[in-house]
């Protein structure tokens, strides 16, 4: 295979040097004005790399959409290669400043959201760039969002939108476990369990209530016994409240479920069961609500063969490309579900994500950026 991008093209420095900048201007999901002044910057580099932007204002709180895009042929009238990725971070304004400071050791480059996933964005602009300067003309889309750490709530739609005129996905989310990429996602279920029951006295009138925390209690042991690790299920009481006071028989309880589910059908049955749950005291009730917020990526054979691809490519650079399955969601379990052959993972290396110790490897930038552009530049027949 005769690549046309080797890693040496790639401008490690001024990747850096911007890159640096990214992560100095904290963008946590729910700050909507700090991701948009990175999203201003963001426009300022698509522009200086040659690349069409659009900006959509963003809803329900959050910053706003951010699409680049590289010049269209005529030829180019029907799909695209669609590059997902985000720029809002999980950490909190001020991390940078006392917990996580930006700083290098060694081959490690330290900051708030430099490996999930600012470098990743800048990865793809430089693949972008890259092939452009290779004289492929595709029809290449990068979309950038506001809120995936948060279950891409306002940019969902937009995201499904773009998938009906994508021909594959690949989502810059960082790399794996060493490096490798991930070809399927579980399905992430978000649930809210209020259990009712009646309050009474603890002293004096301690029969007449009926404890919704001990029914709690109960369900939260029914809800453990889903969790099956041999089919890929795991369900999860992340927070349980209930109760005013310690003298008072509690007449309420709240519980928030996390579910993660490898397949369609695995996630209707335990969500049936969920749903089905009823307490053993006909005096307590329970309101159970939730929905997926992202449906399982099941990798299809057309996904396969797209793995397949990258991994001749990837061995063309020195790299022993592996595919893995995560319980973690992305933006790519959207368009895998519409159908779209999805590669994700394909950004940097390095590790510690939603952590005080994230990191990059600064060694991963050059050999997973010319492993991105020769990627997008192979699918020119394709699309």
């Amino acid at each position: 295979m005769n690549l046309p991008i080797t890693a040496s093209d790639v401008d490690v420095e001024r990747l850096l040097e911007e890159l640096r900048f990214w992560v100095r201007a904290e963008t946590p999901s729910g700050d909507a004005a700090a991701v948009n002044r990175l999203a201003d910057r963001l426009e300022e580099v698509g522009r200086k790399a040659g690349l069409a932007v659009e900006r959509r204002p963003g809803t329900l709180g959050f910053g706003d959409i951010v699409t680049l895009r590289t010049p269209r042929l005529e030829r180019y009238n029907a799909k695209s290669i669609l590059i997902l990725a985000h720029i809002d971070t999980v950490h909190a304004i001020g991390t940078i400043g006392e917990k996580l400071p930006l700083r290098q050791e060694g081959d490690r480059l330290y900051g708030p959201g430099i490996y999930d996933m600012k470098a990743g964005v800048l990865m793809a602009i430089e693949a972008m760039t890259l092939v452009m300067k290779a004289g492929h003309n595709l029809p290449i889309e990068l979309l950038v969002v506001p809120d995936e750490e948060v279950g891409s709530k306002s940019s969902r739609p937009v995201i499904e939108d773009f998938a009906t005129n994508a021909a594959y996905a690949l989502v810059v989310e960082p790399a794996r476990d060493g490096g490798k990429i991930v070809t399927a996602r579980k399905g992430v279920g978000l649930f809210d369990v209020v259990v009712r029951g009646r309050a009474s006295h603890a002293g004096v009138h301690p029969l007449d209530g009926r404890s919704a925390i001990r029914a709690a209690a109960r369900l939260v042991l029914e809800l453990e016994a889903l969790n099956d690790p041999d089919r890929g299920i795991t369900v999860t009481t992340g927070t349980i409240e209930g109760g005013t006071g310690r003298n008072t028989v509690p007449a309420e309880c709240r519980l928030q479920l996390d579910l993660r589910l490898p397949d369609a059908a695995t996630a209707a049955e335990v969500i049936g069961k969920i749903r089905n749950m009823t307490p053993v005291d006909p005096d307590i009730t329970f309101d159970i609500s939730g929905a997926i917020n992202r449906p399982p990526f099941a990798q299809s054979g057309e996904g396969r063969r797209l793995f397949d691809h990258a991994a001749r490519i990837a061995s063309e650079l020195g790299i022993a490309l592996e595919g893995m399955t995560t319980g973690g969601g992305s933006d790519g379990n959207f368009t895998a579900a519409l159908g779209v052959p999805t590669l994700d993972g394909l950004g940097a290396d390095g590790g510690g994500a939603h952590t005080f110790e994230e990191h990059i490897l600064i060694g991963s930038l050059a050999p997973r950026t010319a492993l991105l552009a020769n990627l997008i530049a192979s699918l020119d027949s394709k699309v």
